[in-house]
């Protein structure tokens, strides 16, 4: 059944935008994002936003001396959404920079319940309820939007909603996490995955546990939303698999190099053959395309159109001042009355059946007819050798080597690995990466 995006109605009450007056701004969450957003309310003072609550826990050690004397302070978010429709201290616009799907889940619902428009960084809560939020919005007469959700403060969402309506995307593929970009090109450079997970982790980039970047886990949520505006499909985003970057070691970036590539965490969908794939995982990009150009913790997206061909993204996808960007833009547009374009999406599965070249690195005590025997199980599934490296230095018993093929499915290699893997001198499971095609 088809979900398109509700008609446009007026962000706030009608009677709001005709007096002109300011626009009561009730901002949830106070870190990162929340002071920067806060920061360039104040001293920007963007016409007709006009900033009156702070709602954060613990609200004492957040005050600030350079927020304005009249915005009130408060841990009680109940106390802000339960304001009386007619009290001039009622918000007209929710921002929610808390994340996570609870308790935002909870204030999201209740203000566009109540008619109160909502602009929203939250990745995991578009991706997981975003249809079933614009919903409540439309039968309340609110607004959601959530530029800020995919790549921080570059204008992805609001490029596809408008800028790309026109075309018929077939393909979405990108960097969306800062902090397996930031580690993996450091480990570009020469540096091992600790030493730059500890980096990341003492410079914020990282949490404590860094699961959910490291694994995929955030850029398959982004995913999920980006494929429901440029795709037009819905998928639940644990379906789209995802791969850990930490199967890759140095060794993979100095093979990457003698094949002009280097090696990025790969957020990528397309319809094939009338179907949906999508996946999320460390791929080997050619030195050629502009995904091997992002360095540190800049995010990119590129779109393939039907009509208006490939077209790119390209930015600080994280940190304060990025994001806020992108969340005050989203309330300027609602200050002028603007609106997002609706956009019809269907359900779908979403597979990993894709027809593209793979990188796979073996780790083998060597010994004769390990080549004849890989080569045998490969051509078994009708896969075709590209090339084979193999850099001098390495012992005997724990030899290192590459095999690049040729396009082929991903249900092929995946059984002609399993019958790899039971060669008794492999000493590890085989290492597959796509190699991205440009």
């Amino acid at each position: 059944m088809s979900h398109p995006t509700a008609p446009a109605k007026s962000p706030v009450s009608s009677s709001h935008t005709s007096s002109g007056r300011p626009l009561n701004i009730a901002l949830f969450g106070f870190g990162t994002v929340g002071s920067s957003v806060a920061r360039i309310l104040v001293e920007s003072a963007p016409e007709r936003l006009h900033l009156t609550h702070i709602v954060n826990r613990n609200v004492a050690r957040k005050r600030v001396d350079w927020i304005p004397g009249n915005v009130v302070w408060s841990e009680d978010p109940d106390s802000v959404l339960n304001e009386s429709a007619v009290s001039a201290a009622r918000p007209d616009i929710v921002v929610e920079l808390a994340g996570g799907l609870e308790p935002a889940g909870t204030w999201v619902r209740k203000a566009l319940a109540a008619g109160i428009s909502v602009v929203t960084a939250n990745k995991k809560l578009i991706a997981y309820h975003g249809l079933e939020l614009e919903q409540l919005a439309a039968a309340n007469g609110a607004h959601l939007l959530y530029g800020a959700a995919v790549a921080g403060g570059i204008p992805v969402i609001p490029g596809l909603e408008h800028g790309l309506a026109g075309d018929r995307v077939e393909r979405v593929e990108g960097i969306l996490n800062g902090t397996c970009n930031f580690i993996l090109s450091k480990m570009e450079a020469g540096a091992e995955y600790e030493t730059v997970l500890a980096e990341a982790q003492k410079l914020g980039f990282a949490e404590a546990d860094p699961t959910e970047d490291v694994a995929g886990y955030d850029a398959r949520a982004k995913l999920a939303i980006l494929m429901r505006l440029a795709l037009r499909v819905q998928v639940h985003p644990e379906e789209i698999e995802s791969r850990p970057i930490t199967e890759v070691a140095a060794i993979d970036f100095s093979y990457a190099r003698d094949l002009n590539c280097t090696i990025r965490q790969i957020a990528r969908a397309e319809r094939v053959e009338g179907r949906v794939a999508a996946t999320v995982r460390p791929m080997l990009v050619p030195l050629t395309s502009p995904l091997a150009w992002s360095r540190g913790t800049e995010n990119m997206v590129v779109t393939t159109g039907h009509y208006g061909g490939d077209v790119v993204f390209s930015g600080h996808g994280a940190g304060g001042h990025p994001t806020a960007v992108a969340v005050v833009s989203d309330l300027v547009g609602l200050a002028q009355g603007s609106c997002r374009i609706a956009i019809p999406s269907t359900p779908a599965k979403v597979g990993t059946e894709l027809e593209v070249p793979h990188y796979i690195r073996f780790l083998v005590n060597d010994r004769p007819g390990i080549v004849a025997g890989i080569a045998g199980a490969l051509a078994h599934e009708n896969i075709n050798l590209n090339a084979m490296l193999q850099k001098p230095g390495y012992p005997l018993d724990h030899l290192p080597f590459v095999v690049t093929v040729e396009p082929c499915r991903t249900s092929a290699l995946t059984r002609a690995l399993k019958e790899i893997g039971r060669m008794p001198s492999l000493l590890e499971k085989p290492l597959d990466l796509q190699m991205l095609e440009k």
